[in-house]
This record gives structure tokens, sequence and C-alpha cells, in this order.
């Protein structure tokens, strides 16, 4: 595929409805955490199923499209289920959304939201949630101490506040097995996020104290996702898309 035929392809997905076959989307970021502020991106999230049929062929069909204008992300029903299962907290997002972000909620979007606590497994989550706000942490690492431009002070304030965020969604999700998407205080992860930016190292005993809390903790959470809830799941949506030329 050249350059110019995948730039036409993410085109194509700028919006839910130019995909075919889209069983579920909704609005995900910083909107729906409660953190946007005028100027801020509207993100989607949502999955797909290609057509049964294609899955049989030479050449896979393709598992993502990424659009601008408006910012969305798709993935294949698939390949959102492993992401899903592996604790992806970026996907998982998408099955805990409240209902007036969803812009599209198929029956089998309804089915996958239905079974949502399936993909659930404590270490997987720990690792994932802890794993994603150690990146941001990384980020944050080797900053000056604010004297650096406004830019890169509101990219580091931005890094805080999702820091903050997947401390707070993973240990909720591990405690109780339920993910509550929009922040409880948005100003409070605001103020964090300006601390942070005069100073990176006001976010490390924050990510310590989540990292005990996690070990101190006992799961409300199976130890492993039941891959066999995901794996019905995804042969009915074959069944439902299959169709012979």
């Amino acid at each position: 595929m050249t350059e110019t035929e995948v730039r036409n392809t993410e085109a194509e997905a700028s919006a839910p409805q130019s995909v075919p076959n889209v069983l579920l989307s909704g609005i995900v970021g910083s909107t729906a955490y409660g953190l946007a502020r005028a100027g801020s991106d509207v993100d989607r999230l949502g999955l797909f199923a290609a057509p049964t049929e294609e899955l049989h062929g030479l050449r896979p069909p393709k598992e993502s499209y990424v659009g601008t204008a408006p910012d969305i992300t798709l993935h294949e029903a698939a390949k959102w289920c492993r992401l899903a299962l592996s604790g992806n907290p970026t996907v998982l997002e998408l099955v805990w959304l409240p209902e007036e972000l969803y812009e599209v909620r198929t029956g089998s979007g309804e089915e996958l939201i239905g079974i949502r606590t399936t993909f659930l497994g404590a270490r997987r989550v720990r690792d994932a949630y802890l794993g994603y706000a150690t990146q941001q942490f990384r980020r944050l690492e080797g900053r000056a101490d604010g004297s650096f431009s406004a830019d890169t002070r509101k990219r580091t304030a931005k890094h805080a506040r999702h820091l903050k965020r997947l401390c707070h969604q993973g240990y909720e999700l591990y405690r109780s097995g339920r993910l509550t998407i929009e922040v409880e205080d948005p100003e409070e992860f605001h103020r964090f996020g300006e601390q942070v930016a005069a100073d990176p190292e006001v976010a490390r005993p924050l990510l310590r104290s989540f990292e005990e809390a996690f070990d101190s903790t006992r799961s409300a959470l199976p130890e492993q996702p039941d891959e066999r809830a995901a794996e019905s799941w995804l042969r009915g949506v074959r069944r439902r898309f299959y169709e012979v030329g």
C-alpha cells in the first residue's frame, strides 16, 4: 500500500459511520474524564467487525483505523478483545462509558458491555494501569524545574494528570471490579498537573503510594480474565457477519 493509499484509508475512518460494521463507539479521553477545557480535542474510540469472509483471504483485513477531524480510533473486534484481555486501559474504558457518551451502540455492542467484567484479571489490570502510569512518569523525569517552554510545561501537566487518573482508575478497578470514567474532582487533577509541571518530582510519591496500595489490597477481580466469554462473543460476531460471496 502506498503512502497516499494509507492516508486515504485513515481519512475514511474520520467518522464512525464511514467504517462498515461499527459495533460500539463513543467519546473518550479528556471529555469523558471531565478534564476537558476550552480547546481540548474530542477523542473517539470504537470497534468494528471485519466481514468474516475477508478473514479467510490471502491478506487479512486492516485491524485498526485512525482518523482525524474528528480524532477517532477504531479497532477490529478481535484486536479489541486481545487488548482488553491484556488490561489495556484505553480500550477498556469504551465498555464503561456513561450512556450519553456512546454514539454507536448496536446489539453486539450491548452484549460486549454485558460481559465487560469477564475481560478483567487482577494481575493484568495492576500491571497495565501501573505500567501506563509509570510510562507517564518516565516522560516527566529529567525535565527542568519549570523554566522550560510553555508548550513543554503544558505537555508535562497533561502527562501528570493522566498519571494521576490512571492510578486512581486502575486502583478502583482492581479493588472493586468497577471503573468510573469521570474523575471525582477535575480541578484537583489540574492543580496536580500544574504542580508537577513546576517540579516533576512531585509525581513520584503519588506513584509510589499507589504501588503500595495495589500491593496491600486484595483484589475483587479473579487472577485471570475469562477468555471463554470473549471467545464466545467474538464467534457470535463472526457468525453475524458471514456472507457467502
